[in-house]
């Protein structure tokens, strides 16, 4: 029970906190917020990193051979990949670019869901293993959640939902990491052997995320410049290290 306590706490953090954080930036004005989001896209950049090679990899590897804890890792990369083909989960932190969510606003939440009890299910995964390991992933999941909100928040806006009601709908998606973590606490006790093929999947997921859908943006983006976003990103790996 602790430690369901706990995974529950910690995916609260990072989804909920997320949903939360990113919401309180709508109610800045537009050119602030447009400043302070690539910022938090370069420190999230550097989290993901971190936590995936740092943390959950060296984690994985403990108690796996190579070679399998590498082919489960592409396979979380490869999941991601198809999930967000299928339109099925998809980050989207420019409500300009974001033809698919303009078109479909409910998507948001469906997809919202599913990606928050999947960080709530990795968050458990590293209480399992070590407290200190669920700290530093609430913290990887939290940061790259307020940039991702604050474009689905903003999407729901333009499809003509009001403040409350957007808010509302991302809170109650963000509550399915809560179901995530209960999951995955659960089944580790049923099934302990999987859980550094988890810890490995999400090293896939964590570096799928970073590399292929924040540092694009970064490059689009000119709000932070190249040298800063440098810094914010090894500032983000440091956090993790030091954790």
């Amino acid at each position: 029970m602790r430690l369901l306590g706990i995974a529950v706490a910690l995916s609260i953090l990072g989804s909920l906190g997320g949903v939360i954080v990113a919401s309180s930036f709508l109610l800045l004005g537009e050119t602030l917020r447009m400043r302070m989001v690539p910022w938090l896209i370069s420190y999230a950049v550097g989290t993901l990193v971190g936590v995936a090679l740092v943390a959950l990899v060296p984690e994985a590897l403990a108690e796996l051979p190579a070679r399998p804890a590498m082919l489960t890792m592409a396979g979380g990369i490869l999941s991601f990949f198809v999930l967000e083909k299928a339109v099925i989960w998809r980050h989207c932190h420019d409500d300009e670019a974001c033809h698919v969510h303009n078109t479909a606003a409910s998507l948001v939440i469906i997809g919202d869901a599913f990606h928050t009890f999947v960080d709530g299910a990795v968050i458990a995964a590293a209480v399992v293993t070590s407290i200190p390991l669920g700290l530093t992933t609430a913290l990887a999941v939290a940061t790259h959640e307020i940039p991702q909100e604050v474009g689905d928040v903003a999407i729901l806006l333009r499809a003509g939902y009001s403040r409350m009601r957007a808010f509302t709908l991302n809170v109650l998606a963000g509550a399915g990491g809560i179901l995530g973590a209960a999951v995955m606490v659960l089944a580790s006790r049923l099934l302990p052997q999987v859980l550094p093929y988890v810890l490995a999947f999400a090293a896939g997921n964590f570096l799928y995320v970073a590399m292929a859908d924040l540092i694009p943006d970064l490059h689009r983006g000119n709000a932070v410049g190249g040298g800063r976003q440098f810094l914010l990103i090894g500032a983000g790996i440091v956090t993790i290290a030091l954790l």
